[in-house]
């Protein structure tokens, strides 16, 4: 019934010629306000130097919040084979205090099951058992070396519906389209692809991201797409106190206004349908019979249409191919072209590929030679928007023709070998003796036999020698020495 009459001041306002009262001009920056959850890969596919670098990334950002009651709080999740909270949100309030707690946080190795870990995220994001705060923003910076056991995609996009900002800093090779989707979007503000060692770059961006994320009790749009964003606001209203307007206006179209009301409880929107380029003015209107509430405003300008690939990734390089992948693939490319060729100046080859696809392997290549590679996104439109990268292929890996071995003594024996084809770099023995300690030897390219020493009489013993190529290992050739056993010397008699 309250909702009811909330609509009727707005249908007799309306009805009297009255506007609805645009929003005044803003006095000062809120102060950052919200639950910050770091979710953290623990995992045994990190290692404990990686896991240790990245407690120190996450220690340098929480000791510049501004952490305290009324301002920004932070909880700490591992990823492993059943995620684990490391502290709550209502437990440290200095950024000193809660930098020692990470520094002291305990690897728990296990499976990568982060599917899990965002489950617990969730429940602690919105659980006041656990620190966290109704009415604030809620962010999540999840530092991962890219991979998971579990599917993350729905749980993922159960955070962000319920109004979560996700950054993602990646340590790893994940895969781009995977993390670029689960970022929020624009994913170029909320994706970082980082070197382990490099973390500390990132930090200052970082942190002024999450502060910006935080601003309290404001219309804000987040999600931005070519097509779409989602509207979020803080909780003005409850679900019988009133109801929303939400007005979404195309700049330099007024006639092209569109509304949409909503119920009082709820707190974000997905606005859909709308052209890419475009800035829209939102004004969100709360209606309430037992106070008054100004409108809230803000800007938002969907993305760009029609965009080149924004990262090319080269893998399984071989000597005679590689594979090449791109993102992003909007719904509007009528397929791609693939341009490449050898440097400096080679003939270039052409391939198409359809807009269904994002990768492709180019293949009948030549070995230890670098590429530039063109990937071309072809519109329908007929522009074209394009990204180059190189790549090169590795070498051709030889084996070693022949490993063959000389006695000098009952301990002692010289390996000798075949030169290995192609740019050999040097050569690697391995000796696993039977009795005693194994040993590692690297030789120039040049050398082609070594004296092994230290091998017992009766000992079996087993030999490889592997050829090393600028880029990679080649195929190693093994071979098992047995020495032979001590014969006792006979034994005369005096008569």
């Amino acid at each position: 019934m309250i909702a009811w009459a909330a609509l009727g001041l707005l249908c007799l306002r309306l009805a009297l010629g009255q506007s609805i009262p645009e929003p005044g001009p803003a006095t000062h920056t809120p102060a950052a306000q919200g639950d910050l959850l770091f979710l953290l890969d623990s995992s045994a596919s990190v290692s404990y130097y990686e896991f240790s670098r990245v407690k120190e990334f996450v220690g340098q950002l929480v000791q510049l919040l501004p952490l305290g009651p009324g301002a920004v709080q932070t909880s700490m999740v591992h990823v492993g084979s059943k995620p684990t909270v490391e502290f709550p949100f209502d437990q440290y309030y200095s950024g000193a205090a809660a930098q020692e707690a990470i520094r002291a946080a305990k690897q728990l190795m296990g499976d990568t099951n982060t599917g899990l870990a965002l489950d617990l995220a969730k429940e602690q994001l919105f659980t006041t058992k656990a620190g966290a705060r109704p009415g604030v923003r809620k962010v999540l910076v999840w530092v991962t070396d890219g991979g998971s056991s579990d599917d993350t995609k729905a749980p993922m996009q159960a955070l962000k519906d319920l109004g979560v900002t996700v950054f993602i800093v990646s340590t790893g090779r994940g895969n781009f389209l995977d993390l670029s989707a689960a970022a929020s979007q624009p994913y170029e503000k909320h994706l970082r692809f980082v070197d382990v060692d490099d973390l500390q770059i990132v930090v200052p961006e970082l942190r002024s991201s999450i502060l910006e994320a935080m601003r309290p009790d404001e219309l804000h749009a987040t999600d931005v797409t070519s097509h779409s964003f989602r509207l979020v606001w803080p909780p003005l209203l409850s679900g019988d106190s009133g109801f929303y307007l939400l007005e979404v206006t195309p700049s330099g179209d007024p006639g092209a206004k569109k509304s949409h009301s909503l119920l009082g409880n709820e707190t974000s929107y997905l606005w859909d349908g709308l052209e890419p380029s475009t800035t829209y003015k939102v004004v969100l209107v709360p209606e309430s019979n037992q106070q008054y509430l100004p409108p809230q405003a803000t800007q938002v300008t969907t993305l760009e249409e029609e965009v080149s690939p924004a990262r090319i990734v080269i893998s399984h390089s071989k000597p005679n191919s590689f594979h090449v992948s791109w993102a992003p693939t909007p719904a509007s490319v009528l397929r791609y072209e693939i341009l490449y060729g050898p440097l400096p100046g080679g003939e270039a080859q052409f391939l198409q590929v359809p807009n269904t696809e994002n990768s492709t392997t180019l293949e009948n290549l030549s070995p230890n030679t670098t590429y530039l590679v063109t990937v071309a996104a072809i519109y329908r439109s007929g522009r074209e928007k394009a990204l180059s990268a190189k790549a090169c292929t590795q070498e051709v890996a030889s084996k070693i023709g022949r490993l063959y071995f000389q006695s000098l003594g009952p301990s002692t024996v010289k390996a000798s070998w075949d030169s290995a084809e192609g740019d050999v770099q040097g050569y690697q023995i391995r000796c696993r003796r039977q009795v005693g300690a194994p040993s590692l030897l690297s030789v120039s390219p040049q050398t082609h036999s070594v004296i092994l020493t230290g091998l017992s009489a009766g000992t079996t013993n087993h030999v490889c020698v592997t050829p090393i190529y600028q880029s990679h290992a080649g195929a190693r050739r093994c071979q098992t020495i047995r020495m032979h056993p001590v014969t006792p010397a006979p034994e005369y008699r005096l008569t």
